[in-house]
């Protein structure tokens, strides 16, 4: 079932809600550039187990609407809030997946986890995607600089290479294209100015206010977020438990989807 929920004048957020009918949610927070169509193989197996998926689409990508500004952390969070008290969600698993993961961190922050009983950390870009001068890890503010030229520049092609290093595993011809669709479907402003905050956001304040048990799942082999990325989120939130995924990239919940889907809901309950 897909319908829209406004969360601001003149920007509607689309939200495609599987098995509404059970009482375990989890609210899916997709990564940049893609949008909730990323999910699909959880969508395809989670709401047999008993689970409520919801998956929605960002402002600016996927069938949302595509403003011309709000993509901080702050407002995109923002915009989880008016989708949970909109849909009278209670007790959720809030699962976000690399920018949405930090979107998530930021919720929980902001928002005081309102409503989230359980978080989920999917190749989560926190505590910040780039490095600075007392945080050695991830990309550089150059590379992330060359994202945004390369978007305004020739987005397709951009996407493409993006999606050389996304998964660790091969991948058919038709899924590559299918996923690389996903990217294309976004506006293009919203992909760069996205990449702006990917860029300059910290989250390194927000971690300790997260007070619910928080599963972090992340590949060994990520190149788009290492892994020592997972082990810092690991120290800096407690109750949190590390997962690892030994054949995974950035995309774990398709490189290892069977072990994704079972510890997701291990983790759940």
């Amino acid at each position: 079932m897909g319908y829209y929920v406004k969360v601001e004048k003149g920007v509607n957020i689309y939200v495609e809600d599987i098995n509404p009918a059970s009482t375990k949610t989890i609210l899916f927070v997709h990564g940049w550039p893609a949008n909730h169509q990323m999910f699909e193989y959880q969508f395809n197996h989670l709401p047999a187990m008993g689970y409520r998926c919801i998956g929605i689409d960002i402002r600016g990508f996927g069938k949302s609407n595509r403003p011309w500004d709000g993509y901080s952390y702050d407002r995109l969070a923002d915009d989880i809030r008016i989708i949970i008290d909109t849909l009278g969600l209670e007790n959720i698993t809030l699962a976000g997946h690399s920018m949405g993961g930090a979107i998530s961190i930021r919720y929980m922050a902001r928002h005081s986890g309102h409503q989230v009983a359980k978080l989920a950390l999917i190749g989560a870009a926190a505590p910040i995607f780039t490095q600075r001068p007392d945080f050695p890890y991830g990309k550089t503010i150059e590379e992330v600089n060359n994202l945004i030229e390369s978007t305004y520049a020739d987005r397709p092609k951009m996407l493409s290479d993006f999606g050389d290093i996304f998964f660790a595993r091969y991948l058919t011809k038709s899924f590559i294209e299918w996923f690389h669709g996903l990217g294309l479907i976004a506006s293009g402003n919203a992909t760069a100015k996205c990449l702006v905050s990917l860029r300059d956001e910290d989250l390194r304040n927000d971690l300790p206010h997260i007070q619910v048990p928080t599963a972090i799942m992340h590949g060994k082999q990520d190149k788009v977020c290492p892994f020592v990325l997972g082990e810092l989120m690991h120290q800096s939130i407690q109750n949190s438990i590390l997962i690892p995924f030994e054949y995974s990239g950035h995309g774990l919940f398709y490189c290892e989807k069977d072990k994704f889907n079972q510890e997701l809901a291990r983790f759940i309950g």
